[in-house]
């Protein structure tokens, strides 16, 4: 007997996200283990031995059981020094740990935004950042970088003419996924003093603030927590995945006013309840311990991005400016319509896994995304593959 009602698809919000155009390209490839794999953004480094260490040691001590809702009281207390240091003094009562940065983003929307409301978002940009606001049913407005000699760059004043009254809230990642533009002070100072002017939320994605290669090795990017105050509408959210190699362990958090933390506490508990407590334990030696292995990242990846952009512009067919921040080459390549199909045939013909530009929105097509968080012997691997590639291409 057929049900009178017998549609079993998601709602209509959901079914209209975009499935990610990354896994469509590893999709092809993934099985193949003479594929060289760069379309994902994670370092190929396993996590450092006294992070793991820690996390064994609190299994092996039966850490296994529910955690506070916000995190426990010692992570929460090590990440608020840690924020003081690298920033302005916050408390305790402003951290949330959350199970990822990704969830810390999903969280911090689920409590801002709602159906009907408008946001504004800087692009190209990771496709999650655009998609979880539509999630809550908002509208997004994408005011997208500009490619240039320079590398990408922001027309503020455009960005600021968008920021209209009723806007809700302005998501931005900086360092950037995949451009690796990164927002100067300069720019953050007019974009809050405008934001807090009309009441608009900033919600900043600060993942790569400590993967920035400008200044001396532990320089951190500049950050909206250096400007703002206790009453300001910012969110930052952040994640142990990219600084401390911890990609696996799925453990963030987000520096928000007390007031909404009460609230993000909530969500918290109906989304995920807490972070494992064993993962928090290597949470909190990672923080206490881990700024040689962030001193170590950054220099690797500061060689490996020189090592790849050199490679890049020598091949013809390439135009690409090496980012300040991030762990993302993005390039153009001259004539190329369609960066999914190239992608795609990248993988099947040369046995190299980009990420294709149309994934970060269509600001990104005719661009390429390369991960270059790798070893510099693996990067060069990739370039022979890719002048092959191009090489055929042109005949």
């Amino acid at each position: 007997m057929t049900p009178l009602h017998s549609d079993l698809h998601a709602r209509d919000k959901v079914r209209d996200l975009r499935a990610s155009k990354i896994r469509e390209v590893a999709n092809a490839g993934m099985a193949r283990a003479e594929v060289l794999a760069f379309w994902f953004g994670e370092p190929d480094q396993v996590t450092p031995a006294f992070i793991r260490r820690a996390g064994v040691d609190a299994l092996n001590a039966g850490d296994t059981f529910y955690t506070q809702n916000l995190g426990l009281p010692e992570l929460r207390a090590t990440l608020a020094a840690y924020v003081s240091r690298l920033h302005r003094p916050v408390d305790d009562a402003n951290i949330a740990v959350t199970n990822s940065g990704m969830s810390a983003l999903m969280i911090t929307t689920q409590a801002l935004v709602g159906p009907g409301d408008r946001v504004v978002a800087v692009t190209p940009l990771w496709p999650n950042l655009v998609e979880i606001p539509q999630v809550m049913g908002a509208t997004v407005d994408c005011v997208a970088l500009q490619f240039g000699p320079r590398g990408w760059t922001l027309d503020l004043e455009r960005l600021l003419s968008r920021l209209t009254p009723g806007t809700r809230a302005i998501y931005i990642n900086s360092p950037n996924n995949p451009t690796g533009w990164t927002m100067s002070a300069n720019e953050q100072r007019a974009v809050l003093e405008h934001c807090q002017r009309l009441g608009i939320w900033i919600i900043a994605d600060d993942a790569y603030e400590r993967l920035y290669f400008e200044g001396n090795t532990g320089a951190c990017a500049p950050a909206f927590l250096d400007l703002a105050d206790a009453g300001t509408r910012l969110v930052v959210t952040n994640t142990f995945s990219k600084s401390w190699l911890m990609t696996g362990w799925r453990l963030g958090w987000l520096v928000a006013p007390p007031t909404l933390v009460a609230d993000i506490a909530k969500l918290i508990e109906y989304n995920t309840s807490c972070a494992p407590g064993f993962v928090q334990r290597a949470g909190i030696v990672a923080v206490r311990e881990g700024e040689p292995t962030i001193a170590q990242t950054v220099a690797r990846f500061r060689a490996s991005r020189d090592f790849l952009h050199e490679q890049l512009r020598l091949l013809p067919a390439v135009v690409a400016v090496a980012p300040p921040g991030a762990m993302y080459a993005f390039f153009r390549v001259r004539d190329m319509a369609d960066s999914l199909d190239f992608c795609k045939r990248l993988v099947s013909e040369a046995g190299l896994g980009l990420a294709p530009g149309i994934a970060f929105g269509p600001e990104g097509e005719g661009f390429i995304r390369w991960c270059f968080a790798s070893d510099v012997a693996r990067l060069a691997d990739g370039i022979e593959r890719l002048r092959g590639f191009l090489a055929h291409q042109a005949r």
